[in-house]
């Protein structure tokens, strides 16, 4: 919001008040507003000033301020727009970026806001323009630089124009030719298309034809022959002269100056940069040799700003630097991440939302008067983006051997040791897999290796092409656990390799033994998100906003936070029943624990209160990676769409709490395992430094096969996904009106990972193909036995639905269109909640439906097993309606179910 003044300029009232791009341009001396309907058509003779709002995650509103001038503005225009530059930030509360954009030389940043390109006119802008209809079409010749953002700038329409490396546009009154130079990149060739596209629809109202020229085609294309004739003829395009190749140094150039008062600039003698260097009432010149920051100090007035930046440009005119030389003025605290870079540990600031914050303050001091305090919403219980009814599969990594993990052991996981995790679920009218790579925070760096390298193996022998993530204890993302529901994570491990490194270091097995104290600490956000952490067995593993299981191997103990909720209480009690329901454990609340608790932990001493805030995903970057291993190089993409997705490419999707690495179909990379490995230099890169882990999740998403939780945060088309061709073949085919015929056809069900397509080297006698279904009996908890079943479970697409013994016949012919149609109609009638389609399903005796049934009935929905009661048995184990039933809340159902033996 503006802080409208005085002297603050009429134009820039209520400027920064509504989302998008505002313009204005230099008329006579002052500033006059551009309509939106001429946003992005900039006259080579004026100068204007361009503000972009937008509004983050965070809540706050975000401006960026771009004063560009026209290769033919005056200095008197030129100095105006960038004094009114600084007049709109300060109008804003200081709280802007300001950029100079020359004519020819915009940041990417810029070229973003107005894509796919910007066309100077010749002349200035008039805010009354007389619309003079041309009675001749003006021939041009463009020349196209850029993959994502393209500089367009007009060249003589001479043939003398024309070179080998870069893409041009040559625009007649009624056909548009592309040439492309032979060195030219695919993705420039694409970007130009874009171009044409432009102004095909804005010059000439879509009314003209569109043909390509390749540079050296010569014979058997009328359009090569008609393109030539407007040079007079066709003759050779002379060699461009290799340009000496510029080695950039390891280390830029970097130099930091003070600017006085008076506009002088001094420099400051120092060997390396850090913040404390820069005083809050003073400018800074930073000069990156082909970037010059101005760092402006939040008690420096407008006027020392003005004079800093003059200053600043007048240093760029003595030097005789390049036109190309970007010049970007920051105020204290709205530091860029490219400025912070070249700083040494520039201090890293997290800031809570307000929301959050405010929220825990305010609950904990209720909490302390003895008021009890509703739950409130919580910002982690957001539901995930893909089904997690599927199935799921589980391998524990022993160096080279991989052994499939029983059903009943698969939500039970040691931190000592790595598994591998295949989720099948259905997609989009096909089954689709995610594979996770689960690392232990204490398994050993070989074993983390083989884990990858086993995923990777399992993929690559497999159909489809899944997708695949890296995810670290303690790391891991929401949706991890939504897909297990449950998880109990115990201390140590039984890998070979961690019990030789622990014999080695003489440090203490700490391998979970029921014999043995052990501290667990209860978590999640519902019962379908619930985790148990084995800690530490020290007080110092307390904290009074969590619940905790103490297993002292004669007696159970559960500790209740005083800043713990309600639901936190229910998820111990479900817990503590799936961990051991024979279990009889003694409650305990915080502040009345007996001495026999603190003897257990050792001895009583401080701990923890408040509940670590995790982070929250916010507004993503999008980068391109290029280069080699030893010049790996990263480059934003601004105001990112899916169009900026090309094939050839691959690109990092920064989320900060997570990041996806997208990998185009023609892109030189051919593997997972090198594609986790570029997602780890990036981790390592911190571009934004932002202080990325470098244990982040990581994703592997391919081309054409992106999951939902990646393209929410795109407006997504998926038929730009599923088109043949690179990525100037796919724009033509769409800018010449058939991309259908360019659809890639409609990819096979990818099948589960089992026996039939284990390569012989990753099998073991211990594998199987033994799925399981969306949920699992409660079991007591003993050491994991990694074993074989040869018996397979049959993946369930929905629940409450039956593989065997459909009495409808739905999956009687798995694939046929009649199966095919039941299936998309039952789709939209079967519920996760429980509803009335639930029951309509067979019926089965209470006692061959308990987790505990000595003659159990396999082919029902273990998730389920109370909707297969009839009415009446239903009404006297449960004590009202099935209907009513399900309208409790879905803890109240589980609790009697659980009570039932039902869960």
């Amino acid at each position: 919001m503006s802080i409208y003044a005085k002297d603050t300029d009429p134009a820039f009232q209520a400027a920064g008040a509504k989302l998008g791009l505002e313009i204005w341009c230099v008329e006579n001396q002052k500033l006059v507003s551009v309509p939106t309907p001429s946003h992005g058509r900039f006259y080579s003779g004026s100068a204007y000033l361009v503000l972009s709002t937008i509004l983050p995650k965070s809540g706050i509103p975000q401006h960026d301020i771009h004063y560009w001038t026209g290769k033919n503005a005056n200095k008197v225009d030129s100095a105006l727009a960038s004094d009114k530059a600084l007049e709109l930030d300060a109008a804003l509360g200081s709280c802007t970026v300001q950029y100079m954009e020359l004519q020819g030389q915009e940041t990417r940043k810029f070229l973003s806001y107005f894509k796919p390109c910007i066309i100077p006119i010749e002349g200035v802008y008039a805010s009354q323009q007389d619309h003079i209809k041309r009675e001749t079409y003006k021939v041009t010749l463009l020349a196209c630089k850029g993959d994502h953002v393209v500089h367009v700038k007009e060249v003589p329409f001479s043939r003398s124009s024309l070179n080998h490396n870069d893409v041009f546009i040559l625009d007649t009154a009624s056909k548009i030719f592309l040439f492309s130079g032979c060195n030219s990149s695919i993705q420039e060739r694409a970007k130009a298309l874009e171009v044409v596209q432009y102004i095909k629809e804005n010059k000439h109202c879509g009314n003209c034809e569109v043909a390509t020229v390749e540079d050296g085609k010569l014979v058997g294309d009328p359009d090569v022959g008609e393109f030539w004739s407007l040079f007079g003829g066709y003759a050779p395009i002379p060699q461009d002269s290799p340009s000496p190749v510029q080695k950039q140094s390891e280390a830029p150039f970097v130099k930091l100056s003070w600017i006085t008062t008076q506009g002088k600039i001094g420099p400051c003698q120092t060997d390396s940069l850090s913040k404390e260097m820069l005083e809050t009432d003073k400018c800074y010149m930073l000069d990156c040799d082909s970037e010059i920051f101005v760092w402006m100090g939040r008690h420096s007035s407008v006027t020392e700003r003005k004079t800093s930046i003059s200053a600043t440009e007048g240093f760029l005119r003595s030097q005789g630097r390049s036109a190309g030389t970007h010049v970007t003025s920051i105020t204290e605290g709205l530091e860029t991440a490219k400025f912070r870079s070249y700083f040494d540990n520039w201090p890293q600031t997290v800031e809570l939302k307000l929301y959050e914050e405010g929220r825990d303050k305010v609950a904990a001091m209720f909490k302390h008067q003895g008021y009890e305090v509703k739950e409130l919403p919580d910002e982690e219980d957001i539901q995930p983006f893909i089904d997690c009814r599927g199935t799921l599969k589980v391998w524990w990594v022993d160096g080279d051997r991989l052994s499939l993990v029983p059903a009943s052991e698969q939500r039970k996981l040691f931190s000592g040791d790595c598994y591998i995790l295949q989720y099948t679920y259905l997609g989009n009218e096909r089954d689709e897999n995610l594979f996770y790579a689960w690392l232990g925070g204490g398994s050993v760096m070989e074993d983390r290796r083989d884990t990858i390298s086993h995923m990777n193996a399992i993929v690559e022998s497999s159909r489809g092409n899944p997708v695949v993530a890296q995810i670290m204890e303690n790391k891991e993302p929401s949706q991890f656990f939504s897909i297990l529901q449950t998880l109990i994570v115990f201390k140590g491990g039984r890998s070979q390799r961690y019990k030789k490194f622990v014999a080695e270091k003489g440090i203490a097995d700490e391998t979970y033994d029921e014999s043995k104290t052990a501290l667990f600490r209860v978590q999640g956000t519902s019962p379908n998100n619930m985790q148990a952490i084995q800690v530490d067995t020290v007080s110092g593993s307390l904290n009074s906003s969590y619940c905790y299981i103490l297993q002292t191997g004669t007696s159970v103990i559960t500790w209740i936070g005083n800043l713990s909720s309600t639901r936190d209480h229910d998820l111990l009690d479900r817990m503590l029943e799936l961990i051991n329901p024979t279990w009889q454990a003694i409650s305990v609340r915080e502040g009345s624990e007996s001495d026999v608790f603190w003897s257990a932990l050792g001895e009583k001493a401080e701990y923890a209160r408040g509940k670590e805030i995790k982070g929250y995903i916010e507004d993503p970057h999008l980068f391109m990676l290029s280069g080699t291993e030893g010049d790996f190089k990263v480059q934003e993409i601004y105001n990112f769409t899916q169009d900026d997705l090309n094939t050839e490419d691959v690109l990092v999707l920064d989320c900060h709490i997570e990041i996806y690495v997208w990998i185009g179909s023609h892109s030189n990379i051919k593997s997972k395992q090198q594609a986790l490995t570029l997602g780890l230099k990036f981790l390592e890169t911190d571009v934004l430094v932002e202080g990325l882990s470098l244990e982040t999740p990581i994703y592997v998403v391919s081309e054409g096969h992106e999951p939902p939780f990646f393209t929410r945060f795109f407006e997504w088309d998926p038929s730009k996904s599923n088109m043949h061709g690179n990525s100037f073949e796919r724009k033509l085919a769409i800018l010449k009106g058939k991309p259908r015929q360019l659809e890639a056809p409609i990819r096979n069900s990818w099948k589960a990972f089992s026996r039939e397509t284990t390569p012989d080297s990753l099998r073991s006698k211990s594998m199987s193909s033994n799925g399981r279904t969306r949920s699992f009996s409660p079991a007591p908890v003993s050491f994991p036995i990694i074993k074989s079943s040869s018996t397979p479970i049959a993946r369930k697409l929905f629940r409450g639905s039956s593989l065997n013994g459909s009495p409808d016949g739905l999956f009687a012919s798995a694939g046929s269109p009649e199966s095919e149609e039941k299936l998309s109609k039952n789709a939209n009638n079967i519920q996760a909640d429980g509803t009335e389609d639930d029951i309509n399903l067979l019926v089965y005796p209470y006692e061959r439906l308990t987790v505990n049934s000595k003659d159990p009935e396999t082919s029902i929905d273990i998730t389920k097993r109370e909707a297969y009661l009839s009415e009446e048995e239903f009404k006297v184990k449960f004590g009202t309606t099935k209907r009513d039933f399900y309208k409790l809340p879905k803890w109240k159902q589980n609790k009697q179910k659980m009570a039932l033996h039902l869960f």
